[in-house]
């Protein structure tokens, strides 16, 4: 699979989750299905309510106002998005097991190196097995 998505996007998550630092920094993205293309029309930033720099979990409000106005948009919503402030971008554990839809794209953003963050994109199938995404920043 082939997540695409804007320059401008994939430089305000920098900015977001570097903002958010000590704590993890999480949110939602929208877009479209064409195939095996996902292509991330908008970036949804969320409040991570635990505060804390290994867990997030997103204000179920500040969701469902993204879930409205995805939908009032057109747009299909694709995945979501958290921080590793101290870990490498990939599934832990706990991202594993908290992964409830097959189909998402689970994009993590690795902030182990604030000058040089690693954004990779991954599904989780429902057996908990991790796939990378291609992902393409145009």
């Amino acid at each position: 699979m082939i997540i695409r998505m804007k320059k401008s996007d994939y430089d305000a998550v920098v900015q977001y989750c570097l903002s958010g630092l000590p704590n993890e920094s999480c949110g939602l993205i929208a877009g479209f299905v064409d195939g095996d293309v996902r292509s991330i029309e908008k970036v949804y930033f969320l409040t991570n309510l635990d505060n804390n720099n290994v867990h997030f979990t997103m204000d179920t409000k500040e969701q469902f106002v993204a879930v409205k106005d995805a939908r009032s948009l057109g747009l299909t919503m694709l995945g979501n998005f958290h921080s590793h402030p101290e870990t490498p971008s990939r599934p832990s554990e706990e991202d594993k097991r908290l992964a409830y839809d097959s189909t998402a794209v689970y994009m993590i953003m690795s902030l182990m190196d604030n000058d040089n963050p690693v954004f990779k994109a991954f599904g989780v199938d429902k057996d908990k097995n991790v796939t990378e995404h291609v992902l393409e920043i145009v």
